[in-house]
């Protein structure tokens, strides 16, 4: 009922908007907004405020651009990806979904009737893929795994996207839809093989020109450059082995925007896979004191990552009552969560339990022995080293 009454009341509203500016412009006079240069430089700090979590600034911004353009998709799609970035640091926490989703929603409906204006075909084609693309992001994602609404949602982003190709002297933006399906139409395949046969009539995608393309949204697009970045970071970082490339774009975007948790995070996390242990410790630091002054957006997901790599630096270092503490605020993070099925829980677990072993504490090692056996699955090398270790005793 809740999402009923929030869509319905933003999609109204947004239409009646739309409907009185359409009538009362000369179609002839209305402006391209995705290349207007002016209304990038009039939105920028709403944007880079959006990008640092001080949401009710930007929205402040983005609500006085949709009053002056509410007959365009694009202020409702900046609304919408601000609720977005609410989401990204704990993608399980639904609690912004509604509202991202009548965004989305209305994004589509003003910009399929701004589809039949020749001049905004294009553009609006864009706004239609990017609102699907967005919602198919959310569905897709390993916390929701909503595959049916993901897979209807790409397909007709797909079909939007394909109605932009050959526009990009139009906008750079309309380059990111293209870089996306490049890099993933093979990545997909080549991963999950099960998957290979329900992409036979879909277009031939090429990884080296996807990773391309992205670079050249990051580097030239407005409203994407960001989102670009993001997407580079983390296929670089996760998918194809280019550390320190994808280390380099983190510090950008965590200089950047130094509020922002996911960047944040996931700078500490490049930095901790790299080695850089003396560099993680102060950023994984700097988290765990934004979490404890409940500095918005800062939670119980990156506090794991944090308390974690805390941890393991302190124990290398011998530091072992420091690693001790660290490891139980990992545990406590990631219970407060419900994410207890992650390598960060149970590894926290084992070491522990290691600490206590070498420290001749055989109770409580035990326990927490038991605890990696009881929540991780028995295939886990995580599972094998808590039965070896057990076998000391």
């Amino acid at each position: 009922m809740r999402k009923l009454l929030i869509t319905s009341i933003v999609i109204l509203s947004a239409l009646k908007a739309s409907a009185v500016e359409l009538d009362s412009i000369n179609k002839s006079e209305q402006i391209i907004l995705i290349a207007d240069m002016q209304l990038q430089i009039d939105i920028n700090q709403a944007m880079n405020d959006m990008y640092n979590f001080k949401f009710k600034k930007a929205e402040q911004e983005f609500k006085y651009f949709k009053k002056k353009y509410g007959w365009h998709p694009l202020p409702y799609f900046l609304l919408g990806l601000s609720e977005w970035w609410k989401i990204m640091p704990n993608v399980s926490n639904k609690a912004h979904d509604d509202k991202f989703l009548a965004y989305m929603d209305t994004v589509i409906l003003i910009s399929e009737r701004l589809r039949e204006i020749p001049k905004h075909e294009v553009e609006a084609s864009f706004f239609l893929a990017a609102a699907y693309g967005f919602i198919g992001r959310l569905h897709s994602s390993e916390e929701r795994k909503n595959w049916t609404k993901s897979a209807f949602a790409g397909k007709n982003a797909l079909n939007y996207m394909q109605e932009s190709q050959g526009y990009h002297d139009l906008s750079p933006e309309l380059l990111f839809g293209d870089a996306l399906y490049n890099y993933f139409r093979v990545w997909v395949p080549e991963n999950y093989p099960l998957l290979k046969p329900l992409l036979t009539f879909f277009p031939k995608g090429d990884k080296e020109l996807g990773i391309k393309q992205l670079k050249e949204v990051s580097y030239n697009a407005f409203y994407t450059r960001t989102e670009a970045m993001v997407f580079l970071m983390r296929i670089l970082g996760g998918l194809e082995n280019d550390k320190p490339r994808a280390l380099q774009i983190s510090e950008y975007l965590h200089e950047t925007y130094p509020d922002n948790p996911y960047f944040h995070r996931y700078y500490a996390r490049l930095l901790y896979t790299s080695g850089r242990f003396s560099s993680t410790k102060p950023v994984a630091e700097s988290i765990l004191t934004k979490i404890d002054s409940g500095m918005l957006g800062y939670e119980g997901t990156s506090g794991r990552y944090a308390a974690f790599f805390l941890g393991q630096i302190a124990e290398t270092s011998k530091e072992y009552e420091k690693a001790k503490v660290y490891y139980k605020r990992a545990i406590e993070f990631s219970e407060d969560i419900e994410a207890t099925d992650t390598g960060y829980y149970h590894y926290s677990l084992l070491s522990l339990g290691d600490i206590y072993r070498n420290e001749g504490n055989e109770k409580q090692a035990k326990e927490y022995y038991k605890k990696v056996k009881k929540t991780a699955k028995r295939k886990d090398k995580v599972h094998e080293l808590a039965r070896d270790h057990m076998k000391d005793f």
